[in-house]
């Protein structure tokens, strides 16, 4: 068993039965003894308070919890009191997002970039917290260039950033390209890839689509070549994050964070392939 550190990221569920069945999937996955436990801000329509919920039972476990904290459409005040209330129950990690915009003539609040929260959290709390901000290696599909994208990032990191989670990505080329493009501008925090499990094909490629995610095209052919065949897909989804992973951790990541979808099994027996205690 080798010790790499991974991180394991859950969305808030909207129903009694899926808090049960994260509570399932939690102690399952805490077998593999995660750094922590992130949980989506706001995800699908739910609340910062189903948010909260969900992180004061993980910390209530004795496991480390991360919540997202998305800035946009939020006032400094209501961003304060959430501060106030996280480090009331000692939590000592957030994931600082800008969040999605608002669509049509909604209010964007007092924030309009992550580094700006990332700003305001470091001079509200010094350094009570450790701040983790996502990156983008295939680029922010909102961005106007990469160059616009990379610049973005390194301001959030010297806004006071301890770390980064990227967005999933199934080309390991472009996470080695990022992080060396950061490294050239200055910034050493470490950045860890975000790693998807493939549980089914079509709904992974309308979500890739939506985000950015590209899905290199033979991957694309060799699904579509499965057809309805739900084994081979799970199949060779297991092995290609497999190998990806495998890859990433030899070029020098430096851990891994699995948006398991709230299910156990797929991460489980990535980490078993992976040897990962």
């Amino acid at each position: 068993m080798n010790h790499t550190e991974i991180s394991v990221e859950f969305f808030p569920p909207q129903t009694p039965e899926g808090v049960e069945k994260l509570r399932a999937t939690r102690a399952k996955l805490a077998e593999l003894k995660p750094e922590f436990f992130s949980v989506t801000y706001g995800a699908g329509g739910s609340t910062p308070e189903r948010t909260f919920a969900i992180v004061r039972e993980i910390a209530a476990e004795g496991l480390s919890a991360a919540p997202h904290l998305s800035c946009i459409g939020s006032t400094r005040e209501s961003i304060r009191a959430i501060l106030d209330e996280y480090k009331a129950e000692n939590i000592r990690r957030i994931v600082a997002l800008r969040g999605d915009l608002p669509s049509g003539t909604g209010d964007a609040g007092e924030f309009r970039y992550a580094n700006e929260l990332v700003e305001f959290i470091r001079k509200e709390t010094g350094d009570h917290f450790t701040l983790e901000v996502a990156a983008y290696p295939e680029w922010h599909p909102q961005a106007r260039s990469p160059a616009d994208d990379l610049a973005a990032f390194v301001k959030k990191v010297k806004a006071g950033a301890n770390s980064a989670i990227t967005q999933y990505f199934y080309n390991a080329d472009a996470y080695f390209h990022f992080v060396d493009s950061v490294r050239k501008q200055g910034v050493d925090i470490p950045i860890v890839p975000g790693i998807m499990p493939i549980s089914g094909f079509s709904k992974l490629a309308r979500f890739s689509d939506a985000c950015g995610a590209e899905i290199p095209r033979w991957m694309r052919r060799k699904f579509e070549g499965f057809g309805d065949d739900a084994d081979s897909i799970k199949a060779f989804g297991l092995d290609v994050v497999t190998e990806l992973c495998e890859r990433l951790l030899a070029g020098g990541a430096p851990g891994l964070h699995f948006y398991c979808m709230n299910q156990a099994a797929l991460t489980t027996e990535i980490c078993k392939r992976l040897k990962i205690a």
